[in-house]
This record gives C-alpha cells, structure tokens and sequence, in this order.
C-alpha cells in the first residue's frame, strides 16, 4: 500500500524564503522525496529546522577542500513536486532557468536567494571617504541570473549588472542605492531571515546620507 503524502503545512511568505533558500543553497536528491539545504551557519539551520518543524537532526558534512558545512534534510513528496512545479530540477545549480514565483512573495524568495548565495557588502570609497554598499547573487546559470534581473527591475525597479566572476558563476550586482531599494523591501520587520545579513540589510537601509538619484533606480 503507498505511503500517504503528508504536506508540510506551509504556506506564504515563509513558503517563498524557503524556495529562495532552495533555489540557492538547495539541493534536490534523484529519489523524487528528499530536499537538502547547506549551510556554513549552524544557527541558522537550526533557526530553519524549528520554523518548519523538521524532524530530521542537522548534519555535518565536507566539501573538495575539507572546509565544514552543515546540512538538513526535508523528507515529503508533496514538496518535492511542488518544487519541481515551478521550475527546479536536479542539479540545479547549472541547469534552472526561469522561475514560477508568485509575485506577491517575490520579495521573500528574492531574501531566500540573497541570505544563500548572496551578499551585501559595505565598504569605504577610498577616494571620497563615503560609505558605500553593493548586493551581489551568484549563479552557475546564466539563463537563471538574466530571469531574476529582469524580474527585479519590473517588481522592485532596481537595476543591475551582470558579469561572469569565474569559468562557472554569473553574478548579478547592484550598486548602493539600488541595494538599498531591494533589502528595504526584502528584509522588512517580523521576517524569517539569516541574522548577518538581516543586520547588514538593516545598517544598508538606513546609510544614505549624501545619496543622489541613480539611474540603477527605475521610475
């Protein structure tokens, strides 16, 4: 007799995180059920484990380099399919393209990206002693960096640029004021969230001073 397929109950805006987190630091295995997520935060994992009520203890594991990750597993068909449904596959990491992502929750698959393979990044311009910023996400396919760059400047009017950094990933990056843009609206108040980057989205949001229109902001 089959298993019955048991739903995860969950359901929109920590839905669409965990689609971005999957879409980023995911991984979905060839038996059609299981669902694995990395990390190099334990705490974060563990944040993830009890705000979906996952069963399954988090592990550890190595990459090439020896360098330690953390990983959990979501065991549920139901998932899997639904993750398959809007576009996902195995090996992903290569092969995704476009996405189904409803555009209600967009901001909150777009956080799930960033707080996997993301970054937002602050420093000071050598030459004019400013504060600057800049949000950087990576990809192994290109036809999924072109996807999101469009999909960015026609929900959040930010622009950006995409450049290939190595042999096999894509970056799309986005200058100071349209960083600011995207995490003020991705990261907004009560959301599930890596603390790092929630802290970093926060102090982005707020250093503007001395900012001027850009033309990486659409009207």
């Amino acid at each position: 007799m089959p298993q019955k397929r048991k739903d995860l109950k969950i359901e929109g805006p920590n839905l669409w995180y965990l689609v971005g987190l999957i879409t980023s630091d995911g991984c979905l295995s060839s038996d059609g059920r299981h669902i694995d997520i990395t990390s190099k935060d334990y705490e974060f994992l563990k944040e993830i484990k009890d705000s979906f009520r996952i069963s399954n203890k988090i592990g550890v594991k190595y990459n090439g380099m020896k360098q330690k990750s953390f990983h959990i597993q979501i065991a549920n068909r139901n998932f899997y399919d639904f993750l398959l449904s809007i576009g996902l596959t195995q090996r992903k990491s290569l092969t995704v393209g476009s996405l189904n992502i409803e555009n209600q929750y967009f901001v909150d698959f777009l956080r799930g990206l960033i707080d996997g393979d993301g970054s937002i990044r602050r420093w000071i311009h050598p030459s004019n002693y400013r504060e600057q910023w800049n949000l950087r996400i990576y990809s192994g396919s290109r036809e999924f960096i072109e996807w999101l760059s469009n999909a960015v400047e026609q929900l959040l009017r930010a622009c950006g640029k995409i450049h290939k950094n190595t042999t096999s990933t894509w970056v799309l990056k986005y200058g100071k004021m349209a960083a600011r843009e995207i995490v003020k609206k991705c990261y907004y108040k009560g959301c599930l969230g890596l603390a790092r980057k929630m802290k970093l989205a926060s102090e982005c949001a707020n250093s503007y001073r001395g900012w001027s229109t850009s033309t990486t902001l659409a009207n």
